[in-house]
């Protein structure tokens, strides 16, 4: 299933097109691990929330510099 969608997702274009770099990471993560509010904060910044969907359609802006 995500050989299928790595396959389908590196042979699709941006709409100015450009290919995506897509890799599986299969790192495990430890449970229970959670940010400072300061971190939070600067993440929060990149996040655009869909007023509609707020929990789901979230449009994530790359860092900049």
């Amino acid at each position: 299933m995500f050989r299928f969608l790595l396959d389908s997702s590196r042979n699709s274009a941006t709409p100015k097109q450009k290919t995506p770099v897509i890799r599986l990471n299969s790192s495990l993560y430890q449970k229970g691990i959670s940010l400072t509010k300061q971190a939070m904060v600067a993440i929060e910044e990149r996040l655009e929330r869909n007023p509609l969907l707020p929990k789901w359609d979230i449009l994530i802006r790359p860092i900049s510099g």
